[in-house]
């Protein structure tokens, strides 16, 4: 799939990433198009994922970068016994909840974007085995870093999804213009 860069982040670096972040949200959003939570939550495939709870993480994950390189404390911060919560949803928890909250993230996200004064600006990475001691990263490779791990679980998704109905990205992308595909 082909993804459209809008005319206004053109020559505009931080509108490009925001886009690209966005562009990869949507494969994701839309994979659970037309969806009962039943399905959303079911595991059609060998993996233990699901499309709710990869839209759950993905929407948390987001927001644990945004609080890092805000230097804020993340009130929805996992700890090592609740990692797993982050990839399914819990009692309670609903796809259209769990949409309704990563749609404030995002919007949080270009906000904080926009207004940050440098895409060069750093902020510390936290101590954890994966990430090198007293390492930091720009705003720039934050918001690679989503594009990549979004992309990452929208191909998740897109397996997810078919085994589940047979639906493709691309009759996805038509659903939700409301149009038919083939």
């Amino acid at each position: 799939m082909v993804t459209h860069v809008s005319a206004e982040s053109h020559g505009d670096e931080r509108g490009a990433l925001i886009a690209f972040v966005e562009a990869q949200r949507g494969g994701l959003r839309r994979s659970v198009l037309g969806l009962t939570g039943e399905q959303a939550n079911s595991r059609p495939s060998a993996s233990e994922l699901t499309l709710g709870g990869l839209v759950k993480h993905v929407a948390e994950t987001e927001l644990n970068w945004l609080r890092m390189a805000q230097q804020k404390p993340n009130d929805r911060a996992r700890t090592q016994e609740t990692w797993g919560d982050s990839f399914r949803l819990v009692e309670g928890e609903t796809v259209a909840e769990t949409l309704a909250f990563w749609a404030e993230v995002a919007r949080e996200t270009e906000e904080f974007i926009r207004e940050v004064p440098s895409l060069d600006d750093t902020f510390p990475l936290p101590e954890a085995p994966w990430f090198p001691k007293g390492g930091a990263v720009s705003m720039r490779w934050m918001m690679l870093h989503l594009v990549e791990e979004i992309a990452r679980h929208s191909g998740h998704a897109d397996i997810v999804r078919e085994s589940l109905d047979g639906k493709t990205a691309f009759e996805l992308v038509a659903l939700e213009r409301g149009e038919s595909w083939g």
